[in-house]
Order: structure tokens, then C-alpha cells, then sequence
């Protein structure tokens, strides 16, 4: 499978599932498991080999998506972002990703966003433009397994992102 990095013209989108997450506590505490932060530092090494290292990353305020900021972060070395945490975001409705895609400020090219099940990958289904990438597209639509990412371009501006207008071109688990 061929990958190229996005146009010049595009920015960079990278919706990311949590790591595993173990059980037991209360949903919004749930740490990661070993297993997780294993996944969560394979996922930071693989954006940084790839060149996709974002300009801005914003998670949810669950303990097992910040948990899965710090090991992706970890990865990413010097380059990483400073994360920003997002109460919004903690088991949210494709539309609130949406809405927070939309609150992007408009310099930044590239970023990434840490979210939970079902709404990160009812975001990337419904943010894919036909055109997009199939396989991504049937891996993203099979199963969006702990610590998946999806990579797409969009064009113009994160406050005029809409359904359909993002083209997933990468769709990686680990």
C-alpha cells in the first residue's frame, strides 16, 4: 500500500482511540493497562517515522486518554505538542469531535485528537470523502481497536470542515 504525506494545500488530521484501558474503577478513571502503554508508545514512534508529528494535540480528560497523551508524547520526543485537555471530548458524539475540529485554531497544519469509542470512529466514517483510501476506509469501518489512528487531509479551514470533506489516506492499530 502506497502513502504519501497530505498536499501542501491540506492540513493533517490524525483521530486517535485511547490505548487499552483496564477495568474496575469508575469509567472516567480508568487507567491504561501495560498492554495500553505499549500501544500507546508504538503509536507515538510509528507518527514520528511517518512525518506525522502534529502541530496540536487535544484529548479527552479521561484518565485513560491523558494516560495515552503522555506515552504517545513520550514518543514523539522534543516534538510533541503540548497537549490540550478537553472535558467536551470524555465519550462524545461524533458531532462534538466535529465541533472541536471546528474550534481548531486556523494556523495550525497538522493535528491530532484523542478520543473514545463509538464517536472517534463514527467521526472518521462520517468525515471520509469517497475518494478516500479503501482499505483505511474498510479497516477504519471493520473495527477502531484501542489505539487505531486515522489519518486523513482536509482542506481550508478547520472551522469549515464538514461530513465528507476528508480524505482518509492511512489507517493504522496497535
Amino acid at each position: 500500500m502506497s502513502f504519501s504525506l497530505p498536499r501542501h494545500d491540506a492540513r493533517t488530521l490524525i483521530l486517535m482511540r485511547h490505548a487499552e484501558a483496564d477495568w474496575g474503577l469508575d469509567d472516567f478513571n480508568r487507567p491504561l493497562t501495560r498492554r495500553g502503554q505499549e500501544q500507546a508508545r508504538a503509536a507515538g514512534a510509528w507518527l514520528l517515522e511517518q512525518g506525522l508529528v502534529p502541530d496540536m494535540l487535544v484529548t479527552s480528560a479521561a484518565l485513560r486518554t491523558r494516560q495515552t497523551t503522555v506515552w504517545v508524547s513520550e514518543a514523539l520526543g522534543e516534538k510533541a505538542p503540548t497537549a490540550s485537555l478537553d472535558e467536551r471530548l470524555y465519550n462524545a458524539p461524533a458531532s462534538a469531535l466535529m465541533s472541536a475540529l471546528n474550534r481548531t485554531p486556523a494556523g495550525v497544519q497538522s493535528l491530532l485528537l484523542l478520543a473514545h469509542l463509538p464517536g472517534v470512529q463514527d467521526a472518521a466514517l462520517s468525515l471520509a470523502r469517497p475518494d478516500s483510501d479503501y482499505e483505511a476506509l474498510m479497516d477504519a469501518s471493520y473495527g477502531f481497536a484501542p489505539s487505531s489512528l486515522a489519518v486523513f487531509e482536509v482542506p481550508g479551514d478547520w472551522g469549515q470542515l464538514v461530513e465528507g470533506e476528508g480524505r482518509l489516506v492511512r489507517f493504522a492499530s496497535f
